[in-house]
């Protein structure tokens, strides 16, 4: 019994094995426990490991790489069509039978340093969602004694102040809405701490310096993209097929030789696209002093297109910019001219 192949569904103690031969046969099933596994890839032969990328993915990678073993990464969606309806059990299987197909394609293994910056981003993000729903239930609680304040997260100090002192307002709500006060300023003080962390590696970063170059694109969203994509950008063969990776792309509805656009297909990494068109929505909000090729192209399209398809086309076209850098290793240069100070100040 040789094993030329072995697909690995990874859990957090049981893991599933499945080995095929030469052939395509199958010729070992087995379920092993988290400390049998390391034991178990010693014992075997050289032979190519596919994995799931998600999770501990990447460390099974890495660790499985270490010992020899050609390991393949696959996107969860390339494997879902290979499990069969009502068999969750033979993940590893299927992920054989989308690891020998042709047209799969393979995600890269990163290495520790660019896990580690992902950590940081992912740190960052909670807080950031905790600040909006504490916001909002804070605004809540406080309209129903009547309470209220413009938007912005801004004007919350003024809203907690005036709930504090709200003779209205029982003893019980003003302690709830002190709580969810002080909620809220915990949480700003970790997201600017871990803020903090991500700029530094954003100006230590080359690539992620050049990213940050781009107009719309600031040192967060540089560095995402860098430790996401970094020395990787290769897999992807086309600024379009970037764009289309992280979601950026219209959906199509063709029939009948007709070409139908729906809305973005929202694939990929939801994250990266959300602070693209976060940074592209701030740039087509100052279209009228970005005095370059691209703000004049902005302002163009503006003229016979919605505002919010405006921003999602510059999302586009910033990932597709962040690309060409990523692949040439150039370093951004607005085509066009700067408002002159004068003008600027008139």
């Amino acid at each position: 019994m040789t094993i030329a192949m072995i697909g690995l569904d990874t859990a957090k103690n049981l893991f599933q094995v499945h080995g095929l031969d030469e052939g395509g046969g199958a010729v070992l099933r087995r379920k092993l426990h988290r400390s049998e596994l390391v034991g178990f890839f010693e014992q075997q032969p050289r032979c190519t490991v596919f994995l799931e990328a998600r999770g501990a993915g990447h460390y099974w990678g890495r660790l499985l790489s270490g010992f020899g073993r050609e390991v393949e990464l696959i996107a969860p969606a390339a494997v879902r069509p290979f499990v069969k309806r009502g068999r969750k059990n033979d993940a590893a299987a299927a992920l054989c039978g989308a690891g020998t197909r042709p047209e799969t394609g393979f995600v890269p293994i990163k290495s520790v340093e660019p896990q580690a910056v992902l950590a940081l981003h992912a740190g960052r993000s909670l807080p950031v969602k905790q600040q909006t729903m504490v916001a909002n239930a804070l605004r809540g609680l406080a309209g129903e004694f009547g309470v209220t304040v413009p938007r912005g997260l801004h004007k919350l100090e003024e809203l907690a102040a005036l709930a504090s002192a709200g003779e209205g307002i029982p003893a019980a709500g003003r302690q709830a809405m002190a709580e969810l006060y002080a909620h809220r300023r915990a949480a700003a003080e970790r997201v600017a701490t871990l803020e903090e962390q991500i700029v530094r590696h954003a100006r230590q970063d080359a690539t992620a310096r050049r990213l940050a170059a781009i107009p719309g694109i600031g040192p967060i969203t540089a560095s995402l993209i860098a430790a996401t994509v970094g020395d990787h950008v290769g897999a992807f063969r086309s600024a379009r097929r970037f764009a289309a990776w992280l979601g950026l792309v219209p959906r199509q509805r063709s029939t009948g030789g007709r070409t139908r656009l729906g809305g973005i297909t929202k694939a990929g990494n939801a994250e990266i696209r959300r602070l693209l068109v976060l940074g592209a929505t701030s740039m087509v909000r100052r279209a009228t002093r970005w005095d370059s090729k691209a703000g004049l192209w902005v302002r163009g399209v503006l003229a016979r297109r919605p505002v919010r398809l405006v921003t999602v086309a510059l999302a586009n076209k910033l990932a597709r910019i962040a690309w060409a850098l990523m692949t040439r290793g150039e370093v951004h240069q607005a085509q066009g001219r700067a408002p002159a100070a004068a003008a600027t100040a008139a």
